[in-house]
């Protein structure tokens, strides 16, 4: 009999065990150093909000630039290897910004701070870039089945937003009562907890290019070639296969229609629902509630519905109650309504998981990750940069009516974005109608093959 106290299985179990410890780090640490930035070396400087801002370009930057290189290297090498030696790597970046912390912040000048606080930053997010598509790909040789995939998804979104909850209340009495350099130490000792959970599981995932017995015989050795040509055969074969052209697509346009929320949001709550700025902290916890909600629902409403139909469904309903949030002139009305629209929004991207997984082969989910990454992410900062642009310029003023509804800059922008959303839903109808598995994925990349680089395996559970 299965434990209670397992999730899916023993080995899933653990790898969810040392992700959750990690999240609630890094939520500590990425607040800690905002809050330490903003209100200890840049305090009542002219320049604090341009320090904060570097944190988070810094996340980005790393997000950008090392993402797509990164994914070739995933597939080359061992899956659980390559995420125990990036839990080395963070703990002992983590480890030398602690041991600098110990100085008294006049010794150094605030650049030379900021300059070890962005360097810090952009190289455990770098480490990042290894570390999530090497867990997104062993997913698929601990959890198998489309339900079973969904729900770990579900979890993981979960376990995620959770941290989010927990971490931030964390960081302020670490900072403030006990020191910079204890909440340092808070994250480092969570990439140990994470490295000994990644350690203890049993089950090692096949080597690359390894396939079921009721795959196709393969060579029995892979040979290698050119970083630059892998990267290359990657992305041809992204591009090759319309199945994962069209989960992009869905996932930019679900950005660019979302997007706008991270931005305006708290313009709406003070403008549109007419609260005090102190109130918009609800407004936050009511989506990570939402989040939670929609994610311990993902798996059996993917269960119920499919991955594909539990998409288009997600991205339909979405949109709609992001056009109704966008009319909301309450306060309580307001959360309640973005409580709801987060719950579909999450079970789209639990539904999104098992879709990626099926449609990469193993030798592929690293590149195919590392182009999900940074696609997506260039996405909501251009969104982000968009909707700010517009309800600062294009927008700055407009007022009317229509049919007795009145239109404001940002309601009129969560409005159209709400659409936008719901055309995207139209558009998966008609995109995702049917199954495509590895095995057609296969087809689309024979030169690959050819060439001697990554061969695709044989039809893996759906």
């Amino acid at each position: 009999m299965t434990p209670r106290l397992t999730l899916i299985n023993r080995d899933y179990t653990r790898l969810w065990f040392g992700q959750a410890v990690s999240s609630v780090g890094d939520a500590v640490f990425s607040t800690t150093l905002v809050l330490w930035v903003a209100t200890v070396l840049a305090k009542d400087e002219t320049w604090a909000p341009m320090a904060v801002s570097g944190v988070l370009m810094a996340s980005s930057a790393a997000v950008l630039v090392i993402g797509p290189l990164a994914g070739v290297f995933v597939d080359r090498w061992d899956k659980r290897v390559t995420m125990l030696r990036t839990e080395v790597v963070r703990i002992g970046l983590v480890a030398v910004l602690t041991a600098a912390t110990f100085l008294p912040v006049d010794d150094l000048p605030a650049g030379a701070w900021l300059a070890l606080v962005y360097a810090t930053v952009l190289l455990l997010h770098a480490a990042g870039q290894f570390f999530s598509p090497a867990r997104f790909a062993i997913l698929a040789d601990l959890v198998t089945g489309e339900a079973d995939r969904a729900r770990a998804a579900g979890i993981a979104q979960a376990t995620g937003e959770t941290a989010w909850i927990i971490g931030p209340p964390l960081a302020a009495p670490l900072l403030f009562t006990a020191g910079l350099q204890w909440a340092m130490l808070f994250n480092a000792l969570s990439y140990a907890v994470s490295y000994i959970a990644i350690r203890s599981i049993g089950v090692r995932p096949p080597a690359t290019g390894s396939a079921g017995p009721d795959a196709a015989p393969k060579p029995a050795v892979r040979q290698r070639t050119s970083v630059r040509r892998e990267f290359v055969d990657g992305l041809r074969f992204f591009a090759r296969s319309r199945f994962l052209v069209a989960l992009l697509l869905l996932a930019v346009i679900g950005q660019f229609g979302i997007g706008a929320l991270s931005t305006l949001n708290v313009f709406f709550t003070t403008d549109n629902l007419h609260a005090s700025a102190h109130l918009y902290g609800y407004i936050g916890m009511a989506m990570g509630v939402g989040g939670i909600t929609g994610a311990l629902c993902g798996g059996r409403v993917v269960q119920w519905l499919g991955a594909r139909r539990s998409t288009w469904i997600s991205l339909l309903v979405s949109g709609v109650l992001l056009v109704a949030y966008s009319r909301q002139t309450g306060f309580i009305g307001g959360i309640a309504l973005l409580f709801v629209f987060t719950v579909p929004l999450t079970v789209l991207n639990t539904a999104m998981a098992p879709l990626l997984l099926a449609a990469a082969p193993a030798d592929y989910l690293g590149r195919v990750m590392a182009v999900f990454y940074p696609v997506t992410k260039l996405a909501s900062m251009l969104s982000a940069v968009l909707s700010g642009w517009l309800a600062g310029s294009v927008l700055h003023g407009v007022s009317g009516s229509v049919g007795g509804l009145r239109f404001g800059p940002i309601d009129t922008i969560f409005a159209l974005s709400g659409l936008i959303v719901v055309l995207s839903g139209v558009f998966a109808f008609f995109a995702l109608p049917g199954r495509e598995t590895t095995e057609e994925t296969a087809e689309k990349a024979p030169e690959e093959a050819a060439v001697g680089t990554a061969a695709p395996p044989g039809p893996r559970p759906a």
